[in-house]
């Protein structure tokens, strides 16, 4: 197929892609693309591979689009190159000299070597928050407000870090799922994950430690939900993590002022809304993913999922009686998080939601899986959220900063840093073996302080609190 022929389908009504040499008529997913209708459109008729390549898994064509819609090759002799986007990639250091990753000493080490080597677009996406930013910053001040209280003259030669619970660059996520393989770390890939969950798998088998589970994000359609948890129960993940708060996509402005900017510089300016199929939900505005989420879609994905392939988490909980309604639905376990401060503007922090638990409803840790995130960067962190009684803590970006630094090496070289700070921090508190830490090693005075004082609903009232 001539170019020039594909050129002229780029309207949401006909549009065309070209991807590694072959055309594509995309007419019929424009809605369903979980990163809004504005992610084809702005290539409708031209060559997307560029855009394309770096964040999708290589068979994702295949999978989701029928064969009749796949037009054949283009003619090459036609193609226009287009302009790479400004910024590329950087320099990691201010001479053009790679930093050496014996140098970088912590996590924000890593990030600043990262962000002079990522692209401008991939910075812009991992950096980006809803907003003001006042959620992604207050992530990181509220682990400030907890101090220790460590004790003295304790043998501490030799340290447990061991922690039970249930869940026993040019590679992309490869990198994170051998580094949490080799760790012994438990790695949760998401829905959108750019590697394909069939080659994550095997990076976790027999000889290898680890886990991975499935980040779910629930999508408009049941089918495709359906399809998505056969994934992964084929794969044998060994969780199902249910995404909950993402019922509309927050507002990212450094990541939407970036794809705006390409859009003015390259002359096509697009539609400043992110339609939705307005015959599923009502033209939910940002409503990439299902809106209409609720506790009987999560007893209908429980029952889907089925409890002999592992726990059911919910991942997005952010207050006290959330937390409480999800213990007696029978969830095996919670996940703190605002998304990174990437939904909801304003939105506490998972220590600060933490500590609202213990506040309120205390028997929810004594029941329950309890992990978080957010704003997590030292070992110490890690420490203070064990201690209020956190099963385990995740980390997101500081792994995204690491595999974009320096590859598998990089996170290896990130849970390197992470360990040898929590085993320094423990033998500095007295403590022995990372399963004694408690409320005794810390003070949260600070921060208790801007606890509500009360719970705003009845917590005897059941669906209603």
């Amino acid at each position: 197929m001539d170019a020039k022929e594909v050129a002229k389908h780029n309207s949401r009504e006909s549009c065309y892609v070209i991807i590694s040499g072959s055309v594509y008529d995309v007419t019929d997913v424009i809605e369903d693309h979980p990163g809004g209708s504005q992610a084809v459109l702005r290539w409708a008729g031209r060559d997307a591979t560029r855009a394309y390549v770096p964040i999708h898994p290589s068979n994702t064509l295949e999978k989701h689009l029928p064969k009749d819609k796949h037009l054949g090759p283009v003619d090459p002799s036609t193609v226009e190159l287009e302009k790479a986007e400004p910024e590329q990639t950087k320099p990691s250091s201010q001479h053009g000299v790679e930093t050496d990753i014996t140098v970088v000493q912590n996590l924000d080490d890593i990030e600043a070597v990262a962000r002079q080597k990522v692209s401008a677009k991939a910075w812009a996406y991992f950096n980006s928050a809803a907003d003001s930013l006042n959620s992604f910053h207050t992530n990181r001040a509220d682990w400030s407000k907890i101090s220790f209280r460590p004790r003295i003259l304790r043998n501490v030669a030799r340290a447990n870090m061991k922690r039970r619970a249930r869940l026993g660059h040019p590679d992309g996520e490869l990198c994170l799922a051998r580094g949490a393989a080799q760790s012994n770390i438990v790695y949760c890939s998401s829905t959108y994950s750019s590697v394909a969950h069939e080659d994550l798998a095997p990076c976790f088998g027999k000889s290898n430690g680890g886990a991975l589970t499935f980040q779910l994000y629930v999508p408009r359609k049941k089918d495709d939900c359906e399809r998505l948890i056969k994934v992964a129960r084929d794969l044998k993940c060994k969780a199902l993590v249910v995404t909950v708060d993402t019922a509309v996509l927050g507002r990212r402005e450094e990541d939407d002022r970036y794809q705006a900017q390409l859009e003015v510089d390259e002359g096509r300016p697009m539609e400043r809304t992110i339609a939705t199929n307005e015959e599923a939900e009502g033209g939910v505005f940002r409503g990439v993913h299902c809106s209409t989420l609720d506790w009987d879609d999560i007893r209908w994905i429980k029952r889907l999922w089925g409890a002999e392939n592992g726990p059911v988490y919910i991942k997005g909980v952010q207050t006290a009686e959330d937390a409480l309604l999800a213990m007696r639905e029978g969830i095996q376990g919670i996940y703190l998080s605002n998304h990174g401060g990437r939904q909801l503007d304003f939105a506490p922090s998972s220590i600060r939601t933490l500590l609202e638990i213990r506040k309120f409803c205390p028997e929810v840790l004594e029941n329950m899986e309890v992990y978080l995130d957010g704003g997590v960067r030292r070992g110490t962190d890690v420490v203070k959220a064990l201690c209020l009684g956190a099963t385990a803590v995740g980390l997101g970006r500081p792994f995204l900063y690491a595999l974009s630094a320096y590859g598998t090496d990089g996170v290896l070289r990130a849970i390197e840093l992470l360990s040898a700070e929590i085993q320094t921090t423990m033998r500095l508190m007295g403590v022995t073996d990372i399963n004694d830490l408690d409320l005794r090693h810390v003070n949260t005075k600070i921060l208790e302080r801007e606890l509500p004082d009360e719970l705003y609903s009845h917590p005897q009232r059941p669906y209603k609190l």
